[in-house]
């Protein structure tokens, strides 16, 4: 009965995301042009010839000049959607300035962990690497996504400030470019120890099933690889035990009051503070999980304005 739950519930979620983000990207008011902004899609940032290695970048259109770049991952659960659902967020970045690389990856169950986490290593490597042909520029690199993504950019930025031994960590690391700021949306910060939340008041019986699902398809064989590899997926944990070996950069961590997630950017603040460093977690209301993508709605609006003081204030050294 668990497991008839379990896959009658992904279908139904995947399908209500993927549906609803590819009907709202057809609607008139999703054309570009409309927010002034210009796409170029499915550029590879590897040479493997998988859709999971190819980005789009949103711009300014008629832009002169670079502008600050943003490397966008997607959520998930680490195991549906893509690029193309979250368009929102990256045109929402974009109209304000920014430009913008968001990324696909390979997703769980055929490809689990650590199979993401190097393909959003390779991605900022590429960016740092060919941002400038774009308009972009990596001396003021953001690295931001939300809930698995959220994840993905905190050990980004690990790769970034901590020194590893990890291959494409090291990548990450010997790029010697660490983001000017990180702003990890309602983020699942601790995969591992996921039975945190069995009974959480904040988690319907339902998403449960999805929960261990996520956790279990992404975490498939987790227990064959060395500590040191494993961590990785737990970046909270790595912030709240481990000193970084570089300047950790200043955090947005923003996340609603009814989503069970509200707990991990929490500590996140409370771990990034006892390294000195700025971090900012405010929690909107009794708001859902990934409620700023509904850009239409005053909580999400705020959500917004307040990711763009925050941004506002790294680039004029207000956090220092």
């Amino acid at each position: 009965m668990k497991i008839v739950r379990q896959k009658v519930g992904s279908a139904l979620l995947t399908g209500f995301f993927e549906s609803s983000a590819f009907l709202s990207s057809k609607m008139p008011f999703a054309r570009p042009e409309k927010f002034g902004v210009e796409v170029l899609r499915n550029i590879p940032y590897t040479d493997s010839g998988q859709d999971a290695h190819l980005l789009d970048v949103y711009r300014p259109a008629n832009s002169y000049g670079d502008l600050p770049a943003v490397l966008f991952i997607h959520g998930g659960g680490f195991r549906i959607l893509s690029k193309d659902t979250h368009w929102i967020m990256a045109m929402k970045l974009a109209q304000a300035g920014y430009t913008v690389f968001t990324i696909n990856y390979r997703l769980a169950p055929k490809h689990p962990f650590p199979a993401a986490v190097e393909d959003a290593c390779a991605a900022y490597c590429w960016v740092v690497e060919n941002a400038h042909k774009y308009g972009g520029d990596v001396s003021r690199l953001v690295v931001t996504g939300e809930s698995a993504g959220a994840n993905l950019s905190c050990v980004v930025t690990i790769g970034a400030t901590y020194e590893r031994d990890d291959y494409f960590c090291k990548n990450v690391w010997d790029t010697g470019v660490v983001p000017k700021a990180v702003m990890p949306f309602c983020g699942i910060l601790e995969v591992q120890n996921w039975e945190r939340y069995i009974g959480h008041p904040k988690v319907p019986f339902l998403f449960q099933d999805r929960l261990e699902t996520v956790v279990t398809e992404y975490l498939e064989g987790i227990s064959f690889r060395g500590e040191a590899l494993r961590e990785l997926s737990d970046p909270l944990v790595i912030f709240e035990n481990q000193q970084s070996d570089k300047p950790l950069p200043p955090f947005f961590a923003p996340v609603g009051g009814g989503d069970f997630l509200e707990a991990d950017c929490l500590r996140l603040k409370t771990a990034l503070a006892r390294q000195g460093v700025y971090c900012d977690a405010p929690v909107y209301g009794n708001e859902p999980h990934a409620f700023h993508a509904f850009v239409w709605r005053q909580n999400a609006q705020k959500c917004w304005g307040d990711t763009f003081r925050f941004l506002d204030s790294v680039w004029n050294d207000a956090l220092l």
